[in-house]
């Protein structure tokens, strides 16, 4: 049986609030955002000399006793907040969320960062996070903003002893990013000491996204409506048209027609259990994250395509043969095909792909069902780790986990010790002396050690369709 991760901690709605105001009278007198233009290289020389110092701000309410919080706006935009706590190891944790978000960045995600990631403060570590200048697919801009951010706390609050950086989900291939473009400080010395990337993301945009595309072509044909018959046609890899108004609220509601996704198995007709488990056997996903996974397939591929890419998909399916459904024949000749654009690929790729040329270690952990990041993407990002030179300086952990957000408290500062352990004494962790270990952390953190050393995953293209590729 996965193990279940204990309920999430409540949010603390009065403590956010409070943030809130400060940040925004931080917004109304910082400098004039710099938005981020489509197709616009991001330069990787920054400086944090001309940025505005962070005020103090009220924490978290499960950390108020333990540490202090500072807040601001950056040059660029962004929001940002940092937590010191008073019995501080001399560490820094900068992190890199994931999503990502669509629309302009807010304050409260910072706040909403910090409260979920709050193990790494009771830690001891000092922890920094940015809500990145914009929202949207655009891994560079948002490793820039995550750099910005480690200056900014080197400038202005303390120099820590090492600088783990930290992604999660979607913001592991910003950290893995951030890593590759920056590599040296204006004084030569590395600006991150190591790298830990949780439920990550790491098969590249160009690959990691394959089975959204999957699912809207067999959606599409299974349910007939999005678009329905009586709206214009639209090529599905693009998303969503421009024009389009539709709503998450909209595209659940049509999910909910077709698939009952609301309600219980038991209460759907036959008709919709039967392509509510042909999308599971085929895509491989549970029925409980159908509805994410659309979302994303639709407004994130639109925010690609009208904001990344230049109007044209980097995403496709031709060539892609779909398994597991009651006649694979049937659903293969009927299901829509689409090719993916070259240069739109490029182009994605440039942004969004990695190299493998990371030059410090890197630890990883991944829930082997994790529902939204399948485990066979870190089976692609060992590949890409041994291409491009880095093979050795990559150790990959596994746990019994069916979540993706969060995994359990123990977790965190297990594979955190394992990994300064790494970078101070030359000892590079293995799966096996990390699984060890963390039943040791479980005296303070609470229950929720669940690593499998053994584990391996298998290929990404076990999982997800093979298809022609620009």
């Amino acid at each position: 049986m996965p193990f279940s991760p204990p309920p999430a901690r409540p949010r603390c709605a009065p403590v956010a609030t409070i943030a809130l105001s400060v940040l925004a009278a931080i917004m109304a007198t910082a400098c004039a955002p710099v938005p981020t233009q489509p197709g616009r290289a991001v330069p990787t020389a920054l400086s944090a000399a001309s940025e505005t110092a962070p005020v103090a701000t009220a924490c978290p309410q499960d950390i108020a006793a333990m540490a202090r919080c500072l807040a601001g706006q950056d040059s660029a935009g962004a929001f940002y907040l940092i937590a010191m706590p008073q019995q501080w190891n001399g560490h820094l944790v900068l992190h890199a969320h994931g999503g990502p978000t669509l629309g302009s960045p807010k304050a409260e995600r910072a706040v909403e960062d910090l409260e979920r990631w709050s193990i790494m403060v009771r830690a001891g570590y000092a922890w920094a996070g940015s809500t990145f200048r914009q929202g949207g697919v655009e891994v560079r801009a948002a490793a820039q903003d995550t750099e910005r951010l480690r200056q900014i706390f080197v400038h202005h609050v303390a120099q820590p002893k090492r600088t783990v950086l930290h992604g999660q989900s979607w913001g592991a291939s910003v950290a893995a990013k951030g890593a590759e473009m920056f590599t040296a400080t204006a004084e030569g010395k590395r600006p991150y000491d190591a790298l830990l990337l949780t439920s990550g993301v790491l098969a590249g945009g160009t690959r990691s996204y394959d089975v959204r595309t999957d699912l809207r072509v067999i959606y599409q044909h299974l349910c007939n409506n999005h678009p329905r018959p009586t709206e214009a046609p639209y090529p599905l890899n693009i998303g969503l048209p421009k024009e389009v108004a539709m709503t998450q609220a909209d595209l659940q509601a049509r999910v909910n027609e077709c698939l009952a996704l609301n309600k219980p198995a038991a209460e759907r007709t036959p008709e919709q259990q039967r392509k509510v488990q042909t999308l599971v056997s085929v895509l491989r996903i549970p029925a409980s994250s159908i509805q994410s996974h659309l979302n994303w397939g639709t407004f994130h591929y639109r925010d690609v395509v009208q904001h990344r890419t230049g109007g044209a998909s980097p995403f496709g399916n031709m060539g892609a043969q779909y398994k597991g459904s009651p006649d694979d024949a049937a659903l293969n000749a009927a299901v829509l095909r689409y090719r993916a654009d070259p240069a739109a690929v490029a182009r994605f790729a440039e942004d969004t792909d990695l190299t493998g040329r990371i030059p410090v270690p890197v630890l990883t952990v991944k829930g082997v069902d994790d529902p939204t990041a399948f485990v066979e993407l870190d089976a692609y990002f060992k590949g890409t780790m041994e291409r491009g030179g880095s093979g050795a300086r990559l150790v990959q952990t596994f746990t019994q986990h069916a979540a993706h957000s969060y995994l359990s408290d123990p977790t965190y500062p297990t594979l955190l010790a394992a990994l300064l352990r790494w970078v101070d004494a030359g000892e590079k962790p293995t799966p096996e002396g990390i699984a060890q270990q963390c039943p040791a952390f479980e005296a303070t953190f609470g229950k929720g050690c669940a690593f499998l050393p053994a584990y391996v995953p298998a290929l990404l293209d076990s999982r997800v369709a093979q298809r022609e590729r620009p």
